[in-house]
């Protein structure tokens, strides 16, 4: 439950700061949002290597929630 808090608060939160932004700007804070989020996670549960593969993954699904908010 605290983790999906966290997510809601964080797209929230991305909506709020991005309102008003081109869609390239909006495609980059997503993007680093979700490489953080997803490096966070992936290192939690797979170590460095988790990290990488899920900063990566997390950069190109946070670049395309943003780039569609």
């Amino acid at each position: 439950m605290t983790k999906k808090l966290a997510t809601f608060c964080l797209l929230g939160g991305m909506l709020a700061a991005t309102a008003g932004c081109s869609t390239t700007d909006k495609t980059i804070a997503g993007a680093a949002a979700g490489g953080v989020g997803g490096a966070v996670a992936g290192n939690a549960i797979g170590g460095s290597g988790g990290a990488l593969i899920g900063g990566i993954g997390g950069a190109v699904a946070g670049g395309m929630i943003g780039r569609n908010l």
